[in-house]
């Protein structure tokens, strides 16, 4: 590979993709509990645009092992969004594990990427409808 073919990845946009079961209860969970709406769909698929990103919400057979956080928003007041999403109905993940524990749905999480300019971050998981694992990220500066 040369060089010049060894960028063409880092120019292009990433997409992130949700898998769901049932694509009509996955729809009402987003539109209900996230104030989100497709921007656009087709047959098995629903296209979400956050902050100009896209991400596609498709009709699958499989399941999410939703273990680990597959898609999250970066936002810039946790507690506000975090109260709001619990008063529409969302349950989020309580961790409590050997330097990492949530409080009131919310960890503090040690150290960031140098390139973000923030000493930490503050974070929140929940599921959505189909067992996908989200989350909301607040870069601490």
């Amino acid at each position: 590979m040369n060089t010049h073919d060894r960028n063409i990845l880092a120019r292009s946009r990433v997409a992130t993709r949700l898998p769901a079961q049932d694509l009509d209860r996955a729809r009402r969970f987003y539109s209900e509990a996230l104030g989100l709406d497709p921007v656009d769909e087709r047959p098995g698929g629903l296209l979400y645009r956050c902050g100009g990103v896209d991400f596609v919400v498709f009709r699958s057979h499989g399941t999410s092992p939703g273990t680990f956080t597959q898609m999250a928003w970066e936002v810039d007041d946790i507690e506000t969004v975090v109260s709001e999403l619990k008063r529409r109905g969302v349950a989020f993940e309580d961790v409590d594990v050997p330097g990492f524990r949530t409080e009131d749905g919310i960890a503090e999480i040690e150290g960031n990427y140098p390139s973000k300019g923030a000493r930490g971050e503050r974070g929140a998981w929940f599921r959505d409808s189909e067992g996908n694992m989200l989350g909301i990220g607040e870069p601490v500066a």
